[in-house]
């Protein structure tokens, strides 16, 4: 039977859907491609470089506040908001280590959430106090230990019964219309749902040894992914994960786009390429 064109159409673009799931972006015909690996903390680094270059970020800092709180990847964030290194650890809550043979961390000073307004740092305001303060348009940064990329969801370890700083801002966060960016690798991309996760995390059931519960967080992500757009403009595909002399836990991503955009991303990875593991 000879099908009408619009059928056969139809046809031919309905098979590969049916194969595939669904049918794959095209390139551009002026698009190039290049793969890159990176590891744990080159990767922390690249999305901190992208955090203060967010429109929303940016905003904040000129008209606003931005309230940044304390993580490994905050760290590496707080180093390009003030421009100078931060003592590994004395930006810290929580520490996730191996269960045996680790190096600890143990900072000789501690540093406390960073705060700005209007682009100024309160080396004077407390976070209980500023994010009393918090209106519409704000910013916390709070990063995360379990990221469902797919459904753009994150979760935090929560410890104790005040539920540690997401406990102390979240209220305030939602009651003000403020917003939630939270910097985080793929590295913490999680096999499955993350709200079974969550829900799993916080039964009462009985444990052999400490389980913490979680927190959701449904903010602005910024992974790798996220850091690549708004940086050099291209579109950042995680295809592998993994490795081993230094790349466990990394990520390879295939970048896409113009060969000058591609190009730059490339300048960016070349210029934190070698980033030291926060824990050496």
């Amino acid at each position: 039977m000879r099908l009408p064109n619009i059928c056969l159409s139809f046809f031919l673009l309905w098979i590969p859907h049916m194969m595939f799931g669904q049918t794959a972006a095209v390139a551009e015909e002026s698009d190039v491609q290049a793969l890159v690996s990176l590891t744990v903390s080159e990767s922390k680094r690249l999305i901190a470089k992208a955090v203060p270059e967010m429109p929303q970020v940016k905003e904040a800092m000129k008209n606003g506040m931005v309230i940044l709180t304390k993580g490994t990847t905050n760290t590496y964030v707080a180093e390009e908001f003030i421009g100078e290194p931060i003592e590994r650890g004395a930006l810290v809550y929580g520490r996730v280590y191996p269960e045996k043979g680790t190096k600890k961390l143990s900072p000789d000073s501690v540093i406390s959430e960073l705060i700005f307004i209007k682009g100024e740092r309160q080396h004077d305001l407390s976070l209980a106090d500023a994010v009393k303060k918090l209106q519409k348009g704000d910013v916390v940064i709070k990063g995360g230990n379990a990221l469902d990329y797919k459904n753009k969801l994150a979760a935090v370890y929560i410890g104790g019964g005040s539920a540690g700083t997401t406990g102390k801002f979240m209220p305030y966060l939602v009651g003000q219309k403020a917003r939630l960016i939270i910097p985080i690798g793929l590295e913490k991309n999680i096999a499955g749902d993350i709200h079974d996760a969550v829900h799993k995390m916080r039964q009462p059931v009985p444990s052999l040894n400490r389980v913490p519960s979680m927190w959701l967080l449904d903010g602005e992500l910024l992974t790798e992914i996220e850091a690549f757009k708004i940086l050099a403009h291209v579109t950042a595909t995680h295809v592998s994960s993994g490795g081993i002399g230094g790349a466990e836990g990394g990520v390879r991503l295939l970048l896409r786009g113009s060969r000058k955009n591609v190009e730059h991303a490339l300048k960016i990875v070349e210029e934190i390429l070698g980033e030291p593991p926060f824990v050496e």
